[in-house]
């Protein structure tokens, strides 16, 4: 079973096919449940080509909802490879 770890935000690159699932209704779904403490599930994130920085694999929504909230973290499953 994967294990979710800490990652610093500006170490994740978004490809340019996660941006296009951006959901600004979801965003902010995702924003008032980490506002009200509830759970969400980690995203997962890949070691990119520079080993210190991370690809998003899955959870655009998720992810922008911790930038907008000003969180410098968000927790992570670090996958081997493409899982959709």
């Amino acid at each position: 079973m994967l294990k979710a770890v800490a990652i610093k935000i500006d170490e994740i690159y978004i490809p340019a096919d996660r941006r296009k699932e951006r959901d600004p209704a979801r965003i902010e779904s995702f924003a008032e449940n980490l506002i009200d403490e509830i759970e969400v599930e980690p995203i997962q994130v890949r070691k990119g080509k520079d080993k210190n920085k991370y690809v998003l694999v899955r959870g655009i929504n998720r992810l922008e909802a911790r930038k907008e909230l000003g969180d410098e973290t968000i927790f992570a499953y670090v996958v081997q490879a493409l899982q959709r």
